[in-house]
């Protein structure tokens, strides 16, 4: 008589103590890495975007400029989307913090200036529209030509009644610069 003998296998799973397990920290889930792999391609949209003299300050490898300069004529999306792709998947062997850093300052820099330029033209309107406002610029700034601006002011009014060029408004404007410090 022969006897048939059913072997079954279970698997067992042995589950490790959180305190001993190395590989769930050292390795970052598949949102984090999503998350980082769409940060690097948006710093790559950052390097399409600057100026071809911009970009030979950063030290960048050949395969890497070759995709961004592919990338700038690109007009249809798709094309577009998956060049982009592309480099973000090429930055992923590049150091990519002091890129940011230096795409960041420069932006900062972008949105100082502009501040500069946005206060300095309410002070020439202000100048120019306002009796008291040049009273109220003497007290902030005390090193300005009085004389120097009340001058560029009345010329400037002229020139916008006659409806001539504007000189005296722009050097009025350029003799701001000169004295408004941010």
């Amino acid at each position: 008589m022969i006897t048939a003998y059913s072997h079954r296998i279970t698997q067992v799973t042995v589950q490790k103590e959180p305190e001993y397990d190395d590989n769930e920290e050292s390795a970052p889930s598949k949102t984090k890495r999503k998350k980082d792999m769409h940060a690097l391609q948006e710093i790559g949209e950052q390097l399409v975007e600057l100026d071809p003299k911009k970009l030979t300050e950063f030290d960048l490898p050949e395969t890497l400029i070759d995709a961004i300069n592919q990338a700038r004529p690109m007009q249809k999306h798709g094309a577009r989307r998956r060049q982009m792709q592309y480099i973000g998947r090429l930055m992923r062997d590049i150091d990519a913090l002091p890129i940011q850093q230096k795409l960041d300052s420069w932006h900062q820099t972008s949105v100082h200036q502009t501040a500069r330029l946005h206060q300095l033209e309410r002070w020439r309107e202000r100048l120019l529209n306002d009796d008291n406002a040049l009273t109220e610029f003497a007290q902030k700034y005390p090193q300005a030509d009085l004389q120097r601006l009340r001058l560029l002011i009345r010329n400037a009014q002229k020139e916008k009644a006659a409806e001539k060029p504007p000189k005296s408004f722009r050097l009025l404007f350029q003799e701001l610069q000169g004295i408004v410090e941010i």
